[in-house]
């Protein structure tokens, strides 16, 4: 057995032939044959196509062939095509700083040329005939073509076996290649698509018919684009987005409503200046503007696009293009996360669909809304909420009561509760409480989530609208309420406490301190971050150069692990900004403090309180799901109802 030598033998230093760095270069650029379209499209949009076919055998091993109607290239430019950094795309660093165009570096083909038999046929316009350059030999030919340029890929990887054998089966690397150009055509709706494999048309997307209009309003062509790649159901379940604040920063496009969310993250996909990205910074601002309101780790839909000044993003990052860096990414940041986080604040119940014909609209006008008082400042009396059942039955005080105005705190704890006073109210029963109606009014309901109806089994509000019937949780949806009442509370005490500045959450200190064994950089977050962790209601401070101590937690989570909350919020601090951390801990803390604070399973409400809090739900931020987000009501259509008896048939 030979020993390897302590010293090997002295290598010289030399210069590498050309095709070799090219090869080197196509490990970067040319994972798979799906890098290769990528990069070929990228060129064809550049060039200002309006119709790109893409052509495939084995999916993309054996052929891969690119053509468009773009502007083409000029006869004397072709033998350029295939040089190492020869582009028309940049000529200076300041066109480098500012790219606009998919492509720039002017490497692509070169790499692709080094392990591929490559190709290119291409006539520009005001030409009299086309060309077709041999990547191999550099033979110049002329051929019959219309204006445009096809570029050939044929073998991959033929000088590189070693790579050939990490591709996988045919079916896998034409998914690859398909979704490729799907997410150039998400992006571009006023170009048309299309894809062969063994000469069969496998997708195909045609130019949208309002491509012309998608200058002045992006969302006009978009749409269409959207449902043809995505298909309808994303269209259904989705909301326009279209923020453009002073900034020069714009975001349009469509977030899933929360209900459309996923296990996969194969939905979400993230443009800049035209260019699909995947970006920590917008993943991130997206996923944060739906903590409030998604279930578990369900994994929200999007398409989101991103208009700024090419000069503010860096594009030149990445070898294949796919990541940037922005020059300022908290802006970048906070206008996705406004952007998604608006949109998906507003109730969806005001968004019903038309009454259906035989229903006809009654000309009486309606009954007075029914409105609650606001929730009891819990925050500023340190007291958390839920301990009595007066401090909710508060909340659902009707608008219009016999004594003509509100109840008091003083007086609801006192008097004994409206649902225990009327008791339960079943369908069928009359309410003395409830406001009368002419009976050919009932079938007008204007309110969105309708007339309340009854309650089902303690737990679930059954009321009537135009569209049929509406089941509404109403744990779910007064832990809602209340959520967004604290969180207002907070913002409101924050601003005329102390400015800007973030309102305390109050603390209470340990009998004993919970010592635990830190890490360097734990040790080092909790010492820089001493005001922030007092913000949130923490006392951390260190018991020995190895040991942290916690002192004090938030009041609402005394009984929780102090040692695992504060190991959590460290690692948060370390990762995150400060601001974004006390943001998500205190709405976690409101959050906890709300679903305490809802009224329970088994508590029996009057018709007056059921509709109390349909009217607070059309009012609510988000108040289509819970906390948890989990939904809050569901619609019945009278369709729906029909079908279950047949009617019709």
């Amino acid at each position: 057995m030979n020993a390897t030598p302590l010293h090997p033998p002295r290598r010289p230093i030399r210069e590498l032939s050309d095709e070799l760095i090219s090869q080197i270069a196509a490990g970067e650029v040319v994972e798979r044959p799906a890098s290769v379209v990528r990069e070929l499209v990228d060129n064809a949009l550049d060039a200002g196509a309006t119709q790109i076919t893409v052509r495939l055998l084995a999916g993309g091993v054996r052929l891969i062939s690119v053509e468009d109607d773009g502007a083409g290239i000029l006869t004397e430019e072709l033998p350029l095509a295939f040089r190492r950094h020869a582009t028309s795309k940049i000529g200076n660093l300041q066109d480098l700083e500012s790219v606009a165009t998919m492509g720039f570096r002017g490497e692509a083909l070169a790499a692709i040329n080094s392990i591929a038999d490559c190709a290119i046929l291409s006539r520009a316009g005001g030409q009299s005939g086309a060309y077709l350059l041999d990547g191999r030999t550099g033979e110049l030919k002329p051929v019959a073509r219309g204006q445009g340029t096809t570029v050939e890929v044929k073998e991959l990887f033929f000088s590189t076996p070693a790579r050939r054998k990490f591709l996988k089966t045919d079916a896998t690397e034409l998914a690859h290649c398909i979704e490729s150009v799907r997410r150039h055509a998400l992006a571009r709706p006023d170009v048309g698509f299309a894809i062969w494999h063994e000469g069969k048309l496998v997708e195909q997307w045609r130019r949208c018919a309002a491509a012309g209009d998608a200058a002045l309003n992006p969302m006009a062509a978009l749409d269409q684009r959207l449902a043809d790649v995505l298909g309808a159901d994303f269209i259904a379940q989705s909301i326009a987005v279209d923020w453009h604040p002073a900034s020069a920063l714009r975001v349009w496009g469509r977030v899933g409503v929360p209900d459309a969310a996923r296990s996969r993250a194969d939905q979400q996909f993230c443009y800049v200046n035209g260019r699909f990205v995947r970006d920590k910074v917008l993943t991130h601002a997206a996923r944060s503007a739906y903590e409030d309101v998604l279930h578990g780790h369900r994994q929200p839909v999007y398409a989101l696009y991103l208009a700024m000044d090419p000069a503010r993003v860096d594009v030149n990052v990445h070898p294949t293009k796919i990541e940037v860096r922005f020059r300022d990414s908290r802006e970048v940041h906070q206008g996705v996360r406004h952007a998604v986080e608006d949109t998906l604040a507003a109730p969806r119940a005001g968004n019903t669909t038309l009454p259906r014909p035989e229903i006809i609209e009654s000309k009486v006008p309606p009954a007075p809304m029914y409105s609650a008082q606001p929730a009891i400042n819990f925050i500023a009396r340190n007291e958390p909420i839920g301990h009595r059942v007066s401090d909710i039955g508060i909340l659902w005080q009707p608008s219009t009561t016999s004594t003509g105005g509100w109840a008091s705190e003083d007086s609801a704890q006192v008097k004994e509760e409206p649902a225990q006073r009327a008791g339960p109210i079943h369908a069928g029963e009359q309410n003395p409480l409830a406001p009368s109606l002419p009976a050919h009014e009932e079938q007008a309901v204007t309110w969105p989530l309708g007339r309340a109806l009854a309650q089902l089994q303690g737990i679930y509000i059954l009321a009537e609208n135009r569209q049929g019937l509406v089941i509404v949780d109403m744990h779910a949806a007064h832990e809602r309420i209340v959520y967004e009442r604290l969180k207002n509370q907070l913002a409101t005490q924050s601003a005329a406490g102390a400015g800007n500045t973030v309102a305390q959450l109050a603390s209470q200190p340990l009998l004993i301190p919970a010592t635990f064994a830190a890490t360097p950089q734990e040790v080092a977050t909790a010492e820089a971050h001493v005001a922030t962790l007092h913000t949130l209601g923490l006392e951390i401070s260190p018991f020995s150069p190895k040991t942290l101590a916690v002192r004090a937690v938030p009041t609402s989570l005394a009984q929780g692990d102090a040692v695992e909350l504060a190991r959590s919020v460290l690692a948060e601090l370390a990762q995150h900004e400060a601001s974004t951390v006390i943001q998500r801990a205190q709405n976690e803390l409101l959050a906890t403090m709300a679903c305490h604070g809802a009224v329970r399973a088994n508590r029996r409400l009057t018709v007056d309180e059921m509709n109390a809090l349909l009217r607070q739900m059309e009012e609510t931020e988000r108040s289509d799901q819970c906390n948890h987000g989990r939904p809050t009501w569901r619609q019945l259509g009278l369709r729906e109802i029909d079908a279950l008896f047949l009617r019709g048939r």
